[in-house]
């Protein structure tokens, strides 16, 4: 028998924190989050992390879970997801992973294996060089030449994931694009319920907009100021996310506080568009407008209904 998992995706900014929490205080369910960012400890402005108050007392994991110079990958998301998932069920209780980061969902609703994934250390090496002589377009364009489909879903300033996705072509001939096409979904150990939230893309934009400068006005600069003065490097994985290295920019006199506050607007409104067409791939989803609505007890009533024609035993609170 399946596990029961309730899956809600879509773009920064959509309103997947304040749905998804409605949502788990109305059918007892407890969250796990697939944010690649939110992972991470002291990262609280820059990543739009929910508060203890926002969360009203719905408990969530993999927040908070990591220092921001700690190692972490999908594999080890995997992981970690799958003993939060275990630990719920074993509460009575249904797990709803949260979040927009598309490899972290993918690895729990495709049956990808992760621990056993291909390494090649020295062609990694080879890469990275390459990357840092001619830059990261140059290895994109790379990877576009024999693999289009990962190519599209990848940023060019994204070098590990276009490093890991040559790595895969180079050692085994084949794509990793081939592989997830090949992997069979009715392998995976869950029974889905999977919902994406979007709206229209002029009142998305409008919103990550507010965003973005609700965060300035919140401490964002000194939250960043207060990572590089604890001593973590600008360089990290973590650092160079969306909200901080923009603002490091900043900090370091590359930008004005304008210039970083419109590329952290324009950066973040193409990763809400890449996030979109990425989750558009799988037609498991079911789409809810959520500007279409006159109330948000509408939309959650409707989320509600989805969940309980798959999972009928959810237990309402």
């Amino acid at each position: 028998m399946k596990k029961p998992l309730v899956v809600i995706v879509g773009p920064t900014a959509v309103g997947k924190t304040d749905i998804s929490i409605s949502v788990a205080k109305r059918l007892n369910s407890e969250i796990i989050s697939a944010d690649s960012m939110q992972i991470y400890k002291y990262m609280d402005i820059g990543t739009a992390k929910p508060t203890k108050g926002e969360m009203q007392g719905i408990p969530h994991y993999l927040i908070d879970e990591i220092e921001p110079d700690e190692e972490f990958n999908v594999a080890l998301f995997q992981q970690k997801a799958f003993k939060y998932i275990d630990y719920i069920l074993e509460k009575k209780k249904t797990p709803m992973v949260v979040g927009g980061t598309g490899l972290y969902v993918n690895s729990l609703v495709y049956p990808l294996n992760f621990t056993e994934s291909i390494s090649d250390p020295e062609y990694r090496i080879k890469i990275q060089a390459l990357a840092k002589e001619k830059g990261n377009q140059y290895i994109h364009d790379l990877l576009k030449q024999v693999d289009s489909l990962s190519a599209e879903a990848i940023h060019p300033n994204n070098t590990k994931r276009i490093i890991r996705a040559l790595e895969v072509y180079k050692n085994t001939g084949k794509t990793m694009s081939y592989y997830k096409e090949k992997t069979q979904i009715e392998d995976i150990p869950f029974s889905l319920v999977m919902i994406g939230l979007m709206m229209d893309r002029d009142i998305l934009y409008q919103r990550i907009n507010q965003r973005i400068d609700n965060m300035i006005e919140e401490g964002l600069i000194d939250e960043v100021k207060g990572l590089l003065d604890k001593g973590y490097d600008k360089d990290l994985v973590s650092m160079q996310g969306l909200g901080y290295k923009e603002i490091i920019g900043f900090l370091e006199g590359q930008l004005t506080l304008e210039e970083s506050i419109n590329l952290l607007k324009r950066d973040t409104r193409r990763f809400a568009k890449r996030q979109l067409t990425w989750f558009r791939r799988d037609k498991r989803i079911h789409w809810i407008k959520v500007d279409e609505y006159t109330s948000k007890a509408d939309i959650i009533d409707d989320i509600i209904m989805l969940i309980e024609t798959k999972f009928p035993f959810s237990k309402r609170v």
